[in-house]
């Protein structure tokens, strides 16, 4: 059973805090009323304005005190000669609709309302800020402006892998994705040459799963983001009210980017960087590399390239802020260093809609620039008292372009005949509320998780350091470290560098995706983010029993994604950033053309499967084949592989009844410090102008037709099994698109669905779950962060 607190509303969530005790008021403190803003300074703005304010900004800002669980407000002594002794000051990010880039005029009126500016972000047009509460007012009213989001606080989220999502070519000869190769070694793909970008709490990088075959860490570059303020990362006193320091930091070269490169630098002194321990597992799983050894805990892709980006401190601790800037980080070396792939095992319990989320914006410019994003779908599927809790995937995992991945349970077996859906998984549809100028309110809806992996007492890489201190989560829970061979290390290895551990959860299940995704662009360099996502649905094997809403459209296959990834031409991207490819063109492989290449089969080969049992027949596994577009269609059809669509151009978004948008990236230009077009200097997002967009092209099979309205009682709509969608479409049902899919046409099975018949829908997320950390281990109360950011992990149970 999980060990957790039922939900409570959306307003009594800002007034609990949690302890290792249990949840608990929380503490006030902070000055006297007069710091505070009347009510009346807010009802004075517009609906408008204040629809752009967040619920917890505007909270505070009229608080009489403080809530402890407001880190990012603070009463300070008031400038001489001012009314009152005290004045209210907040951080906070602020986000507009600015043709310039640079945000001058914006930057500008924030000095003038009082405050500061700590950075400028390149992934969002945002800017990080100080403000007095009377010049949160001002800039809410300045028409550009878009929405104003305290500076929440962020904390954790929390081979049988080989074989569980499929690899493993020693029990599949026809597996087209690597087998062992001599000791420590392997022939075919590994995810080499590509890079994976991990938001966490660091990776210890001289872990032995870290190591090539020459012995050499596979960590490339690590940065911390943690070590200071985001004020004094920008070389700012903090709380300081009248400084601008954010001008020139996003200009490569420049003396101010220089000094901060240097103050976030991580790759120094001590390797042992993982102060928590989190972060190091999860790069082992998506990128351990550990054949030859015993017990075997290889990651997915054991040749990739690491890069170590922590936004989470030794306690598991930061803030949105700092995960803003490692974004950034990403996308202004992604082409420089190949960085392909980026794994947040972090959700945020936000209330927006993905359109105006910050965390959501923020990866919607790193997938314009062609990074695959992979988030965490978060751990909050059910309640104490065991019932479900469907729309409870966290931000960014609402966002309709990242890939979000919930948990399956494997048993601790290769097999897949056994696996099922963990109890904890967060389920969809998306709660995003998004709240129109006009005040008009439409919640996204949207199917989520996108697919499922295994995240169940997964065995990865112990963070360690020096001198033997375990990091903070073996050291305090002490049944996550199997007692393997001579203490923790295997037989064929020793000391700190080659502990082992085993963690539960979505933030586990997703490196494993995360992995994948190196493996299918290091078989194909050409993919683009929206064409690995669908390729990694189609692929999926559903699972018995469970709905859309539980498992997406199932379990994750590394093989069928692989195979299917190479049925396309390598050259896909490079040909649509150029425009020089249109709509219906094919993009089949000359590898499919020439016959050397059998067209997606529909079956893979799974890893010693019951002949016969479903979703197996004959040792072949089902594949989904449908995906997930614009988060509430449900397509299928060969011809997604086989013709340029409009909806694999990566810069394009869309989702529910907004869109498409379309993301111009600006590059800078050649100079000393980077070649031209290799690092983005800012983008704009847009609606796509003219008549309603065709973002499929005619031929594809459109399935949402078969799944009847929702009903949780009579398991049709959302609620129908996946793997009865696979046997319909088998049959040959759905409907084919004579003239291609635009985003007004179709049933929206998430739109209008009925909360009757006994169905528990969250009201926005309640984190009051903690961590996942192994079968059969209950803790304490976890954490309660109103609309903070956390690491994606329910509190440990059985694995249900």
């Amino acid at each position: 059973m999980i060990h957790v607190r039922p939900p409570v509303s959306g307003r009594l969530r800002h007034l609990l805090r949690a302890t290792s005790a249990g949840l608990l008021l929380a503490v006030a403190t902070g000055a006297a009323q007069a710091s505070a803003l009347p009510s009346t300074s807010v009802q004075a703005l517009s609906m408008a304005e204040r629809a752009k304010m967040a619920g917890d900004l505007t909270m505070t800002l009229q608080a009489s005190r403080i809530s402890a669980q407001a880190t990012w407000a603070r009463d300070l002594q008031s400038p001489s000669g001012k009314s009152f002794p005290t004045v209210r000051y907040v951080k906070a990010l602020v986000f507009c609709e600015c043709t310039d880039p640079a945000m001058a005029e914006l930057r500008q009126a924030v000095m003038r309302a009082g405050g500061s500016v700590y950075m400028r972000y390149l992934s969002v047009r945002g800017l990080s800020v100080m403000l007095p509460a009377t010049g949160v007012l001002e800039i809410a009213r300045r028409p550009e402006v878009q929405s104003i989001s305290p500076n929440r606080l962020t904390t954790r989220s929390f081979s049988v892998l080989e074989r569980s999502v499929n690899i493993d070519a020693a029990a599949s000869t026809s597996s087209m994705v690597r087998r062992p190769s001599g000791i420590n070694n392997y022939f075919g793909l590994t995810g080499s040459g590509v890079g994976i970008a991990i938001l966490d709490s660091g990776i210890m990088r001289n872990h032995e799963n870290f190591r090539d075959a020459a012995g050499a860490t596979r960590v490339r570059q690590a940065v911390d983001f943690t070590a200071s303020s985001d004020a004094s990362m920008a070389g700012l006193q903090d709380w300081q009210a009248g400084l601008d320091a954010s001008g020139d930091l996003l200009t490569p070269g420049s003396a101010a980017r220089l000094a901060y490169e240097a103050r976030i630098h991580n790759m120094g002194g001590n390797p042992e960087v993982d102060g928590y321990g989190h972060g190091t597992h999860v790069a082992s799983v998506a990128a351990g590399r550990a054949w030859g050894l015993t017990p075997n805990s290889s990651g997915v892709a054991p040749g990739a390239d690491l890069y170590d980006l922590k936004v989470l401190d030794a306690k598991g601790f930061g803030t949105i802020s700092d995960v803003l800037a490692a974004i950034d980080w990403v996308v202004m070396r992604s082409r420089l260093l190949n960085i392909r792939v980026m794994n947040l095992s972090l959700a945020a319990d936000s209330t927006e809609s993905y359109v105006t989320d910050p965390l959501c914006r923020a990866v919607r410019s790193a997938t314009a620039v062609g990074i695959t994003v992979v988030v965490a779908a978060g751990n909050f599927g059910k309640r104490a008292d065991g019932r479900e809790l469907y729309g409870t995937v966290g931000s960014p995992g609402i966002e309709p372009s990242v890939i979000t991945v919930g948990s399956a349970n494997t048993l601790g077996t290769g097999p897949r005949t056994d696996d099922s859906v963990n109890g904890f998984s967060s389920r969809g549809p998306t709660r995003g509320l998004y709240v129109s100028p006009t005040g008009v309110r439409r919640v996204d809806n949207a199917l989520k998780p996108d697919l499922v992996a295994p995240g169940n007492r997964i065995l990865g890489a112990m963070a360690a350091s020096t001198a033997g201190a375990r990091a903070d989560l073996p050291a305090r829970y002490p049944a996550l470290v199997p007692p393997l061979m001579t203490g923790n290390a295997p037989s064929n290895r020793s000391g700190k560098t080659a502990e082992l551990m085993t963690l539960s959860g979505t933030s586990i299940a997703a490196p494993a995706v995360a992995g994948t995704v190196a493996l299918m662009l290091e078989a194909n360099p050409g993919l683009t983010p929206p064409l690995i996502k669908a390729m990694l649905q189609y692929t999926a094997e559903p699972l018995v029993g469970a709905n859309v809403l539980q498992q997406g459209t199932g379990l994750l296959n590394a093989d069928g994604a692989v195979f299917t990834a190479r049925t396309v031409r390598p050259n896909l991207m490079q040909d649509i950033e150029a425009g020089t490819i249109q709509p219906g063109a094919t993009i089949t492989s000359s590898a499919v053309l020439s016959g050397t290449l059998v067209p997606a089969p529909g079956l893979s080969v799974l890893n010693s499967v019951s002949p016969g049992s479903y979703p197996t027949a004959g040792g072949l596994g089902r594949w989904s084949r449908m995906i997930f577009a614009g988060g509430n269609r449900i397509l299928s059809g060969a011809s997604l592989f086989n013709q340029y669509h409009l909806a694999w151009d990566h810069r394009i978004s869309w989702g529910g009844t907004v869109g498409p948008r379309r993301t111009t990236v600006a590059w800078w230009a050649a100079s000393q410090s980077v070649a031209a077009s290799t690092v983005a200097r800012s983008f704009t997002e847009a609606p796509i102008p003219g008549t309603p967009t065709a973002l499929f092209q005619p031929g594809v099979r459109f399935v949402s037709s078969l799944a009847g309205p929702s009903s949780l009682a009579n398991r049709t709509g959302v609620f129908l099994p996946a793997h009865m969608f696979t046997t319909a479409l088998i049959a040959g049902q759905g409907s084919v698109l004579p003239s291609g899919l635009v985003l007004a046409e179709g049933l929206v099975l998430a739109e209008g669905l009925v909360l009757a018949e006994g169905l528990v829908l969250a009201e926005g997320l309640v984190l009051a779950e903690g961590l996942v950390l192994a079968e059969g281990l209950v803790l304490a109360e976890g954490l309660v962060l109103a609309e903070g950011l956390v690491m994606a992990e329910s509190t440990g149970g059985t694995g249900e």
